[in-house]
């Protein structure tokens, strides 16, 4: 692995900066992308620390703000001519309804509008990548979606479930029809359900949500094992030609009815390059790769 560039989201903790480590143990170079950029750096320096890997950098952002990715992505070309592997992992669920400044539901926003942003933006270096590959995490809880594409991204009645699973069966669907347009140049593109993991997760929320995560977090596994999946599709050469699947303990497994649709995932598809504006930041990110 030593060589490789793995950017990772939501790095700075939980199973996030747990992939992160154990990457960077294996000689990888690693891009953490965290919001807050004090926590992000506090995780950068106890990484090296553990690791004793000196290449590990730090880039802040947040999802939920479209013209955040849009710099982030620009910074990204300007330092690295190549990308080998991107974990969309950073995510969330909201115990009461967010609006991001771009105007949608945060949960959806950052969840699934943020990844599809920044994974479409980063495909001109994913192709200069040696044996690329695209992980972004899911849930079992996709199970819980109710799929109504008039209204995802600005739900007339809000749920913090719901609109969770909404997210991750989007992750699905996202990664099955991202599979299919990336095959050509031989990247890969798979989806996981890393477990029910006690992180910081869910805990910022005051109502049921936190009070759920504080109770049963001795059930929950831990960071290590639920980074244990997310590990294993970005460095197994089993995986290596494995493509559009959604895993769960290292093995595939059938997702719902709704993320196997094929109409849900080119529907999804093109709701979500409009709420993205993604052919106008394409096309800024272009100039300003030709122009370096």
């Amino acid at each position: 692995m030593t060589g490789r560039i793995c950017m990772i989201t939501g790095a700075n903790s939980g199973i996030g900066k747990v992939t992160a480590l154990e990457l960077a143990k294996q000689g990888m170079e690693i891009i953490m992308v965290c919001r807050d950029n004090k926590r992000g750096e506090e995780a950068r320096k106890e990484i090296i620390a553990q690791s004793n890997n000196q290449k590990v950098h730090l880039y802040q952002c947040d999802l939920g703000i479209q013209a955040d990715i849009v710099k982030l992505v620009q910074k990204i070309q300007q330092d690295f001519t190549s990308l080998d592997i991107l974990i969309n992992n950073a995510g969330l669920v909201l115990t009461e309804r967010q609006t991001t400044q771009d105007g949608y539901e945060a949960t959806f926003a950052i969840n699934h509008l943020g990844p599809f942003l920044l994974t479409n933006l980063l495909l001109e270096l994913l192709k200069k990548g040696k044996e690329p590959r695209i992980i972004t995490v899911s849930s079992e809880a996709h199970r819980l979606a109710r799929l109504n594409f008039n209204n995802l991204a600005s739900p007339a009645n809000y749920g913090a479930w719901v609109a969770y699973g909404n997210s991750k069966l989007a992750n699905i669907l996202f990664t099955k029809y991202l599979a299919e347009l990336v095959s050509p140049f031989g990247i890969t593109a798979n989806c996981l359900h890393p477990g029910v993991v006690a992180t910081r997760f869910g805990k910022g929320n005051s109502g049921w949500i936190g009070t759920f995560f504080s109770i049963f977090s001795p059930f929950l596994i831990t960071a290590q094992k639920g980074a244990e999946t997310t590990v294993y599709l970005a460095t197994s050469p089993e995986v290596k030609q494995i493509t559009g699947e959604y895993f769960n303990k290292k093995k595939p497994k059938t997702p719902s009815k709704e993320a196997l649709s094929r109409y849900n995932a080119e529907k999804l598809w093109e709701l979500s390059i409009n709420l993205t504006n993604l052919e106008k930041h394409l096309s800024t990110v272009k100039m300003l790769s030709e122009s370096n």
